[in-house]
């Protein structure tokens, strides 16, 4: 099953003037036009990306940005379209919840302004160099609409693109959440407020935990950062990587 919106993507990068603030002298935005089967389109709101992100790593943020907000729409479409009777929102969000919650988180990701919101590439917390593994992090109250995107992140072999979404052995089942830029991203605007309003939390960790929330009813789960970012690659494993078969990694209707 497709959606009947059909995303193509423009990305256009421009350079915007300096902010006041000590840090902030160039930021480069990302532009995503999204077109309709009706022939309209809609263009959504850039991400910034400031200067010490160079070219490279810019232009892969681009990109990467360009496929997170493909993500979200494709999951906005979807439950536009299925409402409570899809078997991924009774498999993530539980058999009686309202798509309220993940349409809303969905749709401002995808278009939602930006505000001030901004991604980094440098480390001015001294998080990327200290602590061990990490590959971006959220600012939080050192300013809590920026994020970073540490070295690791861009790393050979670190995150895979949307097109190798059922490729290589993946399963949504038994993936990282952040193997892809896409999720990555998603989890990453998910701390966000201008994004996500400070709604969606991590009230589960993992696969189990996920399900275990969504057959007790639990009305989290539709502001659960790992229940959202499942549903979206499993819907988007469905309708777009694998067409009517996806690669969920469990038989459907479990």
């Amino acid at each position: 099953m497709r959606s009947s919106t059909l995303l193509t993507l423009l990305t256009g990068v421009a350079a915007v003037s300096a902010s006041p603030l000590p840090g902030r002298q160039e930021v480069t935005t990302t532009t995503t036009t999204i077109f309709s089967s009706s022939g309209t389109s809609s263009t959504t709101p850039a991400f910034p990306i400031h200067s010490s992100c160079n070219s490279t790593l810019s232009r892969q943020l681009t990109r990467a940005f360009d496929e997170t907000v493909t993500l979200a729409s494709v999951a906005r479409d979807h439950l536009l379209l299925h409402g409570q009777s899809s078997p991924f929102v009774k498999k993530y969000f539980g058999a009686n919840s309202t798509t309220i919650a993940p349409l809303g988180v969905f749709s401002r990701v995808a278009s939602a302004a930006r505000g001030k919101m901004l991604f980094r590439c440098d480390d001015p917390d001294r998080n990327c160099a200290t602590q061990e593994g990490w590959a971006g992090h959220w600012r939080g109250s050192n300013a809590t609409q920026e994020t970073v995107i540490c070295d690791l992140s861009f790393a050979p072999g670190k995150r895979r693109w949307l097109d190798q979404v059922c490729g290589l052995g993946y399963t949504v089942k038994g993936g990282a959440t952040n193997l892809f830029w896409a999720t990555d991203l998603l989890h990453r605007t998910f701390h966000v407020p201008q994004v996500s309003e400070d709604a969606v939390h991590h009230y589960a960790d993992g696969w189990e935990e996920v399900l275990g929330m969504a057959e007790k009813g639990d009305e989290r789960s539709g502001f659960d950062s790992d229940a959202l970012i499942y549903f979206a690659i499993d819907v988007y494993a469905y309708e777009v990587a694998e067409e009517g078969r996806g690669c969920g990694g469990y038989e459907m209707g479990n």
